[in-house]
């Protein structure tokens, strides 16, 4: 590696520093919102949450996870009773049946165990990496990457940590960025900060413990 890219490699990483400590002062370690008691659970709810709120999804799991105690439950699920069940998540149809596809894959390939890697987990249905970085990290404490979701996809360019528009990519330009023990945080950090402040449309930039180091700081926001 050249002077130059070396010297910028160490630049993002202290500018990823700083976004770490400011976001960890505001919000401590925050975890997942979606309400899980197992990898099962969480692979569902992550799989529901795709263009929905946690909040949304985790009324619907609610009722959702005293009927479906297992793979086979999803397994043999009829699915047009399935899809009426999780209607108000939207894109019910796709999620039905990637679902109940994925059961059917783990009960199949997997000895009815939501598998424990990467490579595994994208094999079934509905699973791309930012689900299966998700199900990984927050149903068995196992890092393997960082979940790119459109909220870390939004703050990480906004923020000046990428210049990509991928998820893949993103991901990779963040790992090079962030410590491993991090992986798990900078993701979760992402999406609390998304949601409560840098919004997609209108973000709070005045508002901002980011705003000082932010390059698209007051780019966007409109005076409230």
């Amino acid at each position: 590696m050249c002077r130059l890219a070396m010297h910028m490699a160490e630049d993002a990483k202290k500018h990823m520093q700083e976004i770490l400590f400011i976001l960890k002062k505001e919000y401590g370690a925050p975890t997942t919102a979606l309400a899980h008691k197992n990898p099962l659970e969480m692979l569902v709810s992550t799989i529901l949450s795709a263009q929905c709120t946690d909040a949304r999804v985790n009324i619907v799991t609610g009722e959702l996870f005293k009927k479906y105690k297992n793979v086979n439950d999803y397994a043999n699920a009829d699915i047009k009773k399935f899809e009426e069940e999780i209607r108000s998540t939207g894109f019910y149809k796709n999620k039905a049946k990637n679902i109940i596809g994925a059961a059917k894959k783990i009960a199949s390939d997997f000895r009815g165990n939501v598998p424990k890697t990467m490579e595994e987990l994208v094999t079934l249905p509905g699973v791309g990496r930012k689900t299966a970085n998700i199900v990984l990290s927050e149903g068995y404490g196992l890092i393997e990457g960082i979940a790119v979701d459109t909220h870390v996809t939004r703050l990480s360019f906004r923020l000046g940590m990428t210049k990509n528009t991928d998820p893949v990519k993103i991901e990779q330009d963040l790992m090079a960025q962030v410590p491993k023990t991090e992986w798990r945080n900078i993701s979760n950090l992402l999406i609390f900060h998304g949601r409560q402040v840098c919004s997609a449309k209108r973000p709070f930039c005045s508002k901002c413990a980011l705003n000082k180091i932010c390059p698209g700081a007051f780019k966007i926001e409109k005076y409230r």
